[in-house]
């Protein structure tokens, strides 16, 4: 069972999904401020760095954002035969300083680094996401049924007009095509009013600003597995009733509110975040992982702990490794860890077992929304993985690092 908690106080808003009752994932918004992914800017190169094949964007904010030559090429180019692929592409062909141009933040800024944005603009909806540059239409990889992904995609390619883009999303699956159909239309209406907008806003300057965090959670969390969502003030209450009877959802049904200013205590949730900045998680059965991550690396070490078995070594093994593939996978989620991963599952012996651990990872990240791909077994008996990068990890989030050690000691 899905369940989603909102938590307004004074100028905070905070969300947090739960499933089977374990946390998955946590979000806030302090006062007016949401996070900027998702926002589009008016913005000016500044530094072009073709040893880089980068460049540094004025969009308004502390830093500049940082451009990837390939974040800033239009999807179109690599099907233009006068133009090299992208990944041919040096930047200096693409940006010149002083150049205006639109971009999307991608990548919340992190530490000394700036936001990391791209040209390649999107409109997210319920159900489908617009691509205003660029001729593509596409389903969701999550869609697995072919018959489902030929409707899904007939009906886009009719809603969707020419000199535009859509993906469906994987909410779209089994819905009508009227309610497809009117999502499209709305998101092309949305982009219709940016183009008006654009030319009248200042360079650096802000063009269009994802929804708070209320909007977001109706229209990213909301799927047909979500049976109870609690919140603490009314108004919230009520708006997300009537969102949902519109969207027809069930859980328009299901909406409690609870007359508590922490609600999130109930539910323990500060104390799950507390446990997911530490290194090390307990597993149910007694055994452990440890979590370390870096900048771009975040590595996983599985261990046995107090974890005996009743049966064999090989049983017991394959129980912990399971076991924690499943905690690994919500992990991930909820300290939104991105980028390569590497897991040190307790070494086994059986092919087997093997192709039957990573079957099992395979479908545990395939609940998480963010793009999430297992590699398989390296040389060494490693797992490899990844998992798209979007915001800010928990820990920069909710942690500060030591004004002693900088986070480098121990006591």
């Amino acid at each position: 069972m899905k369940e989603i908690v909102l938590q307004g106080q004074a100028q905070r808003m905070r969300a947090a999904v739960l499933e089977d009752g374990e946390l998955v994932e946590v979000y806030e918004e302090e006062g007016l401020i949401s996070r900027l992914v998702g926002n589009i800017y008016r913005g000016r190169v500044i530094n072009v760095l073709p040893g880089m094949q980068a460049a540094f964007i004025d969009i308004g904010l502390e830093k500049n954002a940082y451009l990837y030559v390939g974040d800033a090429v239009p999807f179109q180019y690599e099907e233009d035969e006068r133009l090299p692929p992208s990944n041919e592409l040096r930047v200096e062909q693409v940006l010149k300083p002083r150049q205006e141009l639109l971009a999307q933040v991608t990548k919340e800024p992190v530490g000394s680094k700036g936001a990391r944005i791209t040209t390649n603009l999107t409109i997210p909806g319920r159900y489908a996401v617009l691509m205003p540059n660029t001729k593509y239409i596409g389903v969701s990889r999550k869609i697995t049924e072919e018959a489902e992904r030929t409707r899904l995609r007939e009906i886009a390619r009719e809603a969707c007009p020419e000199d535009k883009g859509i993906i469906v999303r994987t909410l779209a699956k089994g819905i009508e095509a009227k309610e497809l159909a009117t999502d499209f239309r709305e998101l092309v209406a949305l982009w219709e009013r940016l183009e008006k907008k654009i030319p009248h806003v200042s360079i650096p300057g802000l063009v269009h600003q994802d929804v708070d965090l209320v909007s977001r959670a109706i229209r990213d969390w909301v799927d047909q597995e979500v049976k109870i969502i609690t919140v603490n003030q009314p108004e919230v209450a009520e708006g997300m009733r009537n969102a949902l009877r519109e969207l027809g959802h069930p859980a328009a049904n299901h909406v409690q509110l609870v007359y508590k200013e922490d609600i999130f205590s109930d539910y323990g949730i500060d104390d799950k975040i507390r446990q997911a900045l530490q290194p090390k998680v307990w597993l149910k059965s007694g055994g452990y992982l440890v979590i370390q991550q870096t900048e771009a690396l975040t590595v996983i070490d599985v261990n046995t702990g107090k974890y005996v078995g009743d049966k064999s070594l090989q049983d017991t093994i394959l129980h912990i490794n399971q076991e924690a593939a499943l905690e690994i996978a919500r992990q991930l989620r909820l300290r939104n860890l991105g980028g390569i991963i590497v897991i040190d599952f307790i070494d086994m012996t059986s092919e087997e077992d093997k192709e039957q651990l990573l079957q099992v990872l395979e479908k545990a990240v395939a609940r998480d929304k963010l793009k999430c791909q297992v590699m398989g077994l390296t040389q060494l008996g490693l797992v490899e993985m990844t998992r798209k990068k979007v915001g800010q990890t928990l820990e920069v989030r909710y942690g500060h690092p030591c004004p002693h050690c900088d986070g480098s000691g121990k006591i």
